[in-house]
């Protein structure tokens, strides 16, 4: 019986309030979903973790200070420069060729 007393206006007015956030919730997940967006949020987390690889490497590979720069070993670690260079490109090379064929199977 209170529904009764209240002004057809005020539940016009919270009607249209509510649709507007049903709208804007629906806008907010259909961009969440979208392919597009889902694929820069996966690249952009990869890069991340491209970064934190690169910089672990790098801390491993890095030459201490006094050894010489032509030296393919680390004095430190004892770790050969080439092969670590080569297993990183080794490993983006096979990550390139998975999403490459993954993305080609999506298109078919």
């Amino acid at each position: 019986m209170a529904d009764r007393a209240r002004d057809p206006d005020a539940l016009e007015r919270e009607l249209q309030l509510t649709r507007q956030s049903f709208a804007r919730t629906i806008d907010e997940l259909a961009a969440r979903v979208n392919p597009k967006n889902v694929a820069q949020r996966g690249t952009e987390r990869l890069k991340e973790e491209a970064g934190q690889v690169a910089r672990a490497v790098g801390s491993m590979v890095r030459p201490s200070e006094g050894s010489d720069d032509s030296d393919a070993k680390d004095a430190g670690g004892g770790i050969d420069k080439r092969l670590v260079a080569a297993s990183v490109g080794a490993a983006v090379t096979v990550t390139a060729l998975i999403l490459w064929s993954r993305r080609r199977k999506r298109r078919r």
